[in-house]
């Protein structure tokens, strides 16, 4: 019988042992008969009584692992939480790649991708998050060596929290402009001196270009102040878009002050709130005239355009964004989950919402552009407005506009609803690397660290509020996210299939849920997955063409600066690893190697009795 060495440890603690049996801590773990039958009765109180004493230690010890972790209060808060992979990924990041890259000629692509790349990377990663309740760079100690993976991750991270958080600010500074009567981006205004096309859909024409939206006016001309270019400078910061991001810091660190349960707690409201409006935001886009046309153009695939390498290359960043999986998230909140918690149905649900959720919130942009199309009198959805990070903040408030019963309530209850999908995707991120930090150092105060980290969030984050600030989000967006996302998700995969083994992963699996792996898993994990990722990857990179934002190309000194950031990202893999045999004990550089690529002694699940029983195991197959 072959089984497995601990992998993805669960972190019961042995106050869990002892306690009741509601998901809190304090958890009963009761130990199957099956695994009990590896040990004799007196090794077992042994185990417990060693425990006891290890818990005692102080924690630079080897026995540190065994220090007991914090757990959701319920295990639906991790659900909940998980949900918020199902956000602003999905509401605002989705319909403009949608529309960037043809409509259903990407729709179709994604939702392979989410099948056969998305779905196993996030199972994966939840597997290895609960199994052995560490964060996402200790999680590598299945094969020390690769450490560098989760470090690259949470720089990445790191880059996208600051421009998320600036996005917060805009809904804010929006939720303040719903208070006015008319709304701000209703009706046009003489001092745009383009043509445009207001609420009351009276055309007022300057010029022969192709008229805009007022709310697509509103956003470029009046929030961001955007110029045409960067050659002379990004500008100055915008006051109160600084202090609408100041705000949001605000509210991302008085939820994760108190740790994650606090978190947990907000779970609740922060999941459930945004489908509610959204659901009016459809009903309403769906009775607008043209609307259908948009809706079509949303799902009907552009088969000549399937065979585009950069169409794939969207749909799995577009996946990673959307699920948040490769960023360090899911390890992150998995590792605050019960040893034995059915992630197989969570991971199951959390799919199902991730694709309704973009599929809602795609009907609804493209319902929208459809009215547009109508009134402009165009045949091509994409010569409606141009296709950039900023098509949230164009296209929605167009809806809102032509609402006749109080605009300015739903257009409030609106831009709640983003700001709370902000919210639950920064938590994740923020989450992440504070617990990256406190598994380094977990002697510093909570409080400490999230106010750090608000404020070098609201210093980098001020720079996105300046005139070229979507310039900068559109070339980070590239350099420091996705396109690292990517590269480090095929390391990722190619460490647990052939370095660590999906053999010793399904056994894995069955040791902590005691459920077999299906054939699904087992040939996406070994084949279909990495290849596919390998495959769009040197595909992409055969038909490379420089990124641009709204027809403007960046400079070549801009595009050395983004090839820096992404190398800073991914050469930590190389360093790390070079790190990890030089610290092996053993005396020839040949099994330094061997060893800096096997799990450390101390893998596996973090409580004692179960990493006991994992390492009987261990010698099963050994």
């Amino acid at each position: 019988m072959k089984k497995t060495c601990a992998m993805f440890g669960g972190v019961e603690s042995l106050n869990e042992y002892y306690g009741s049996s509601n998901g809190q801590i304090g958890q009963d773990f009761s130990i199957p008969e099956i695994q009990m039958s590896l040990i004799s009765g007196k090794e077992a109180n042994s185990i417990k009584k060693n425990s006891e004493i290890q818990m005692e230690k102080p924690k630079n010890t080897t026995e540190e692992k065994f220090v007991e972790k914090d757990k959701w209060g319920k295990d639906i808060e991790f659900l909940l939480l998980s949900a918020l992979s199902v956000g602003l990924g999905n509401v605002w990041r989705f319909p403009f790649t949608v529309l960037e890259n043809g409509g259903g000629a990407f729709v179709f692509p994604y939702i392979i991708v989410l099948l056969l790349v998305g779905k196993p990377l996030y199972y994966m990663e939840l597997l290895l998050g609960q199994f052995s309740s560490r964060g996402c760079i200790k999680v590598y100690d299945m094969a020390p060596a690769m450490r560098g993976i989760g470090i690259g991750q949470v720089i990445s991270t790191c880059f996208v929290t600051t421009y998320y958080a600036s996005l917060m600010g805009l809904t804010i500074r929006y939720f303040l402009a719903s208070f006015n009567d008319p709304l701000p981006w209703s009706q046009c205004k003489d001092e745009w001196n383009v043509s445009c096309i207001d609420s009351s859909l009276k055309s007022i024409n300057f010029s022969d270009e192709r008229p805009k939206s007022s709310a697509e006016l509103y956003f470029i001309k009046d929030i961001l102040k955007e110029t045409s270019t960067i050659d002379d400078g990004i500008g100055y910061p915008n006051w109160q878009l600084v202090l609408c991001l100041i705000f949001a810091w605000i509210c991302i660190g008085g939820i994760l002050i108190k740790g994650v349960k606090s978190s947990g707690k907000a779970s609740y409201f922060l999941s459930i709130f945004p489908y509610v409006v959204m659901i009016i935001l459809l009903i309403r886009s769906a009775t607008l005239e043209g609307a259908i046309d948009g809706m079509i153009y949303f799902i009907k695939p552009q088969w000549n355009k399937i065979f585009e390498a950069q169409v794939w290359y969207a749909a799995v960043t577009q996946v990673f964004y959307s699920l948040a999986v490769c960023f360090g998230s899911i390890i992150m909140y998995s590792s605050y989950n019960r040893f034995d918690q059915n992630i197989y149905k969570d991971v199951n649900i959390i799919m199902l919402l991730d694709t309704g959720t973009s599929l809602l919130s795609g009907f609804i942009i493209f319902g929208i552009l459809g009215h547009l199309a109508h009134i402009m009198k165009v045949d091509d959805i994409q010569k409606v407005t141009k296709s950039n990070i900023a098509l949230a903040f164009m296209a929605y408030p167009e809806t809102i506009a032509k609402i006749d019963f109080i605009p300015q309530f739903f257009s409030m209850l609106f831009f709640i609803m983003l700001f709370v999908l902000g919210i639950g995707s920064n938590i994740g991120m923020t989450s992440c690397v504070i617990t990256v930090i406190k598994d380094k150092f977990p002697n510093i105060k909570n409080w400490k660290l999230v106010l750090s980290i608000a404020l070098v969030g609201i210093a980098i984050g001020s720079i996105y509020t300046t005139p070229g600030g979507q310039f900068l989000i559109n070339f980070l967006d590239f350099y420091g996210a996705s396109f690292v996302a990517l590269i480090l998700a095929i390391i990722e995969l190619l460490t647990v299939r052939w370095i660590y083994g999906v053999d010793r992963l399904c056994d894995d699996i069955e040791f902590m849920l005691k459920r077999k792996t299906s054939t699904y898993w087992r040939i996406c994990w070994k084949y279909i997955t990495p290849t596919m990722m390998i495959a769009i990857f040197l595909y992409f990179v055969w038909t490379w063409k420089s990124i641009t934002y709204q027809g403007y190309e960046y400079h070549p000194n801009m595009h050395a600066l983004g090839w820096c950031i992404s190398c800073f990202c991914l050469i930590q893999v190389p360093i790390w690893a070079i790190y990890a045999v030089i610290k092996q004990e053993e005396k020839t550089w040949s099994k330094k190697i061997i060893n800096a690529f096997k799990p450390n002694s101390n893998w596996g699940p973090n409580d004692a009795v179960k990493s006991k029983l994992h390492q009987k195991d261990e010698k099963l197959w050994k």
